[in-house]
């Protein structure tokens, strides 16, 4: 018997006016869930991503749209299980069915630059009045609120200005930008919880809020897990490259491959010792201490290397496996798309794009946790732009055919 599918927001609907990869990524992670999210786009264009090529559609993938059904391979990435509706802010009419639309709905997301859902007439005050219960998130750059608030700003630029390219590189290199959009996609995670944590109060009050994140505080709040503030003063580099800042921890050559390796504990470097047959490491003065080790951390790296260099990444991860220490390939992506633990586990699943029957070519993000109570809901592809017109504003507001053509012949949706 098959477990009963498991859809724990399943009671919970949001409105979202998202764009980019941020907001999307919250939207589409609260539908996993088993939450109705509805991506409010302008008519006509709708999220910019949606321009960014490939495309794909009913013949396959391309570099240039081919059909009025191709969508943006990174739409298809970022939108799953999200219902899209056209609808123009800028008209009075849109304001109004927006503010209609959000008396129905518990979360109401935006990720747009600060200041503009309030210049539309449509920020937190405007839809709590409406709605006095509603949880409005709002994710920008900067924040809402300080001295940078209203400066532009994507992935790059936040991760330059956090500090965080400042820690990643090496040493003797320029700073180095992580190499996907961390800012954009770990800041969505402290949202997603914050909401939930703002429902379940909300549950008790009866009084919604408005959830001000921004995604340079986040970057910059989980660089400080680490004693930065401690390096600066002691004059410890901050840039290490593949390699610990204050231990032999990193990466190694082996003779055909890399891999990683952990020595963060006295009893890891012992079992290291251990695995790589050096038992004079262990009666070595410059390696007895966690600190020690931290001083020298260039000769312990030197005598890794050593004994690596002389194996085979096989032979190599096969030693510390048994030593059980803390080891692993570095990897390819070629290679990762191919393991059979991330489809068996969820990780990765089938691109799919709702006008058509089979996954196109590619690779979206599942779900990373699995929940003993049951599988979360399969997603529905991501839709073409405004393909729930009739089915959201039908039966949220009551509107039918010839409402919606009036609409769209007026410019709203």
């Amino acid at each position: 018997m098959q477990p009963e599918v498991m859809q724990p927001l399943d009671d919970i609907r949001v409105l979202g006016v998202t764009v980019f990869l941020a907001g999307p990524y919250l939207s589409m992670n609260l539908a996993r869930l088993g939450a109705e999210v509805i991506k409010v786009e302008v008519p006509e264009r709708g999220d910019p991503i949606r321009g960014n090529g490939p495309f794909a559609g009913p013949k396959g993938v391309h570099t240039t749209r081919q059909t009025d059904q191709d969508i943006s391979t990174r739409f298809l990435k970022r939108t799953q299980g999200v219902k899209s509706v056209t609808l123009n802010l800028k008209e009075p009419e849109g304001r109004r069915m927006f503010l209609e639309l959000a008396k129905k709905c518990d979360v109401v997301l935006e990720n747009l630059a600060p200041g503009s859902m309030q210049r539309l007439g449509l920020g937190y005050s405007e839809v709590s009045q409406v709605n006095p219960g509603i949880i409005y998130c709002s994710i920008a750059g900067y924040g809402q609120t300080g001295p940078y608030a209203s400066r532009p700003a994507h992935d790059p630029q936040i991760q330059g200005m956090s500090g965080l390219m400042d820690i990643n590189g090496h040493a003797d290199g320029p700073p180095t930008k992580v190499g996907f959009y961390i800012g954009d996609l770990v800041t969505p995670l402290f949202a997603a919880y914050s909401i939930l944590a703002a429902l379940r109060q909300k549950e008790r009050s009866g009084q919604g809020q408005h959830l001000d994140v921004s995604m340079m505080d986040t970057l910059t709040a989980m660089m400080f897990m680490e004693n930065l503030e401690e390096d600066l003063e002691a004059g410890t580099p901050l840039r290490t490259g593949n390699i610990s800042r204050s231990g032999p921890t990193g990466l190694y050559h082996a003779q055909d491959a890399d891999i990683l390796l952990t020595a963060a504990s006295d009893d890891q470097w012992r079992r290291l010792s251990v695995a790589l047959e050096a038992p004079e490491w262990l009666e070595d003065p410059r390696f007895e201490s966690y600190h020690s080790r931290g001083i020298n951390v260039e000769e312990a790296r030197q005598e890794i290397q050593q004994r690596v260099g002389l194996l085979t990444r096989q032979e190599a991860l096969e030693k510390l496996e048994r030593a059980d220490v803390p080891c692993g390939p570095v990897r390819s992506v070629a290679e990762v798309i191919v393991d059979q633990h991330f489809i068996d586990r969820g990780t990765l699943q089938p691109l799919r794009h709702a006008m058509l029957d089979e996954p196109v070519p590619g690779f979206a993000s599942g779900f990373p946790v699995i929940f003993s109570g049951g599988p979360l809901p399969e997603l529905a592809g991501a839709p073409t732009l405004g393909m729930h017109n009739q089915e959201i504003y039908g039966k949220l507001l009551d509107l039918g055919e010839q409402d919606l053509a009036a609409l769209q012949q007026q410019g709203v949706i």
